[in-house]
């Protein structure tokens, strides 16, 4: 039975089609997931479905005395409202207290414009929750909140007997709770009856049928135009309808494909010293973030950071960042590295300045692995169109946003990246592209994520806050999960240590105390991403020898002519120390493998 319809809606902000005349039905039972390019008007979409905006053109027909909660992107408090007057507003005031517990607010004399803007979204979570509702809407839920409490919000959700909709960019969220997927492409609605990982498939499935049958129609109109050309007389009315189809298919519409983030970037060649943490300390107040911290970053390792909220995570990231400076200790940087550093929430932005010319104040120019690329054409490539190049950044959506600052933080041949919860604003399509882009990124990457799926992708190395220390794990986040099981499968006197390599080692005590090391022998195993690249780095050695020999061929031709040959004699000094690099794991890999076949 239906709750609500959708029928025939369009919307236009400015010049831009958000909807045209899209249609969709939403069941009982029903638990949809939107998914889409950010500005494409998913959270448009929830509010014109909660009552708050009206279509252009169609209506939306919801179920008489139907009760709809809503908890939009960016909640809106009264002025001067603590958290405890805030749930006096709130017929079911147990209910959210209950809710705040569990999202870890407990100060409810906290004035609420003191809070951040996570905590913020976690006290309107927990009024939208404790509400009375049939119809649930919910804008990105998942930001903010740590694995932990995303574990319990999948659990709450997937037990909830009534209609979800929401939008949220945690693609292992979507496969947990939902049963639908609504996907806006291009101004349409697609629905697919399936979780996210089903969504992929059938998107996959739907796209092919498009090109095919636009092939079939190309293949019809060359025909009849053919047929035209031989100089048909419009006598007999056969001759005029199909002359009239000609018409038709010459109108017909080829499907137009999303365009895709294009990430190629030349970055900037990197040392033998990396960064260096030398007896890290931090506090505030009484409570200790780290303490005494000894770590060196490997060239091109890939790090997630994990933990519960206020653990102090993004302070460890700003501290190598050289934003923050610790209590004690040192954070030492090769001569060769660069940093970018990509905050939890954009910088602020002059909402008149227009978009070409942010990236302009950057840099007039870029090099890729084609060459250099003007502003305009990288913009392109970050999916700005050259209308939205000229309007300026106030017209942009909150995810529109995100894309132009993340152009902008790695739009400066950077060969450190570091990421705060990249993936709460970025649109699911973009977090794909930045997770190729990361995998085949020459430099070390530092993320700070709840960000399952991204950490599955991109990181080779967990390191984990728990209970005052960190931790180190092998692999993603899966292989952080069954290493913590393990751990709990073993002895007390075996947890009062520290596991080994590939069950978490402890890295926050000083530099020969090893009173974590244990007798018992775990097994190694390669990690996900390990095995993979084992696979495959046999043949990446033999196609970057390839290019070196190719190189030295061009040289030996080019011997006279002074500017291409030092162009080819830099290429070949790259090519070298990628060569050198590769090398250098490839001999670790095949000692892990040695070690691992001689268990």
């Amino acid at each position: 039975m239906n709750v609500i319809n959708i029928e025939s809606i369009s919307k236009i902000y400015g010049e831009k089609i958000i909807f045209k005349d899209a249609s969709f039905g939403i069941h009982e039972g029903d638990k949809i997931g939107i998914v889409g390019i950010n500005g494409t008007g998913k959270s448009t979409l929830l509010k014109m479905t909660a009552g708050q905006e009206e279509p252009d053109a169609g209506q939306i027909i919801r179920q008489n005395h139907l009760q709809i909660a809503y908890l939009p992107q960016t909640p809106e408090f009264p002025p001067d409202a603590t958290i405890r007057s805030y749930m006096k507003e709130c017929e079911a005031q147990w209910r959210m207290e209950s809710y705040l517990t569990r999202l870890g607010i407990r100060e409810y004399d906290t004035q609420i414009a003191c809070l951040s803007g996570g905590q913020k979204r976690k006290v309107a979570l927990a009024k939208v929750l404790a509400s009375d509702f049939e119809v649930l809407l919910l804008d990105e839920p998942t930001n903010h909140l740590d694995t932990q409490m995303i574990s319990w919000l999948e659990d709450y959700l997937r037990s909830f007997r009534g209609v979800l909709l929401m939008v949220t960019h945690d693609r292992y969220f979507l496969d947990q709770v939902t049963n639908r997927i609504l996907e806006i492409s291009q101004g349409n609605l697609y629905g697919y009856e399936t979780n996210y990982s089903g969504f992929l498939e059938r998107k996959t499935e739907r796209e092919e049928r498009e090109m095919a049958s636009e092939r079939k129609r190309q293949s019809i109109l060359r025909m009849e135009l053919e047929w035209a050309k031989r100089g048909c007389r419009a006598r007999s009315t056969k001759q005029r309808a199909r002359l009239e189809r000609l018409e038709a298919l010459k109108e017909g519409r080829a499907p137009v494909s999303e365009q895709e983030l294009e990430l190629d970037f030349v970055e900037t060649r990197m040392g033998k010293k990396t960064i260096e943490l030398h007896g890290l300390c931090k506090c505030f107040g009484e409570k200790t973030i780290v303490r005494d911290l000894n770590y060196i970053f490997l060239k091109n390792q890939k790090v997630g950071i994990i933990g519960p909220n206020g653990c102090g995570k993004s302070t460890l990231l700003r501290m190598l960042a050289g934003m923050e400076a610790p209590d004690s200790g040192t954070v030492e940087l090769g001569e060769t590295i660069r940093i970018g550093y990509f905050a939890q929430e954009e910088p602020p932005m002059d909402a008149r300045q227009r978009v070409i010319d942010y990236v302009k104040d950057i840099g007039e120019y870029i090099t890729t692995k084609e060459g250099k690329i003007s502003a305009s054409q990288m913009l392109e490539r970050f999916l700005f169109t050259p209308d939205m190049q000229y309007a300026p950044i106030g017209k942009l959506s909150g995810g529109e946003k995100q894309r132009l600052y993340l152009l902008g933080v790695i739009f400066q041949n950077i060969n450190v990246l570091l990421l705060d919860e990249a993936s709460n604003n970025l649109d699911i399509p973009t977090l794909t592209i930045l997770e190729d882009y990361l995998n085949s990124f020459i430099g070390i990457v530092v993320a700070v994520s709840h960000d399952r799926y991204f950490l599955d992708n991109v990181a080779d190395r967990i390191l984990a806050f728990e209970e005052g220390r960190i931790r180190q794990y092998e692999g993603g986040y899966t292989d952080y999960l069954q290493a913590c099981k393990r751990n709990t499968e073993q002895d007390s006197g075996f947890r009062k240590g520290t596991p080994d390599r590939q069950n978490g080692e402890r890295i926050s005590e000083k530099a020969g105390k090893n009173d974590w090391k244990q007798n018992r022998k775990q097994k190694l195993k390669f990690s996900y991403k390990e095995e993979r690249e084992f696979a495959e780095i046999d043949e990446k050695i033999a196609d970057i020898e390839t290019e070196i020999k190719r190189l030295e061929e061009e040289i030996l031709k080019n011997a006279t002519n002074s500017a291409k040959l030092s162009e080819l004699v830099e290429e070949k000094t790259k090519q070298e120390e990628k060569l050198e690099e590769k090398m250098e794991r490839w001999v670790y890999l095949n000692d892990l493998a040695e070690r691992i076949a001689a268990q």
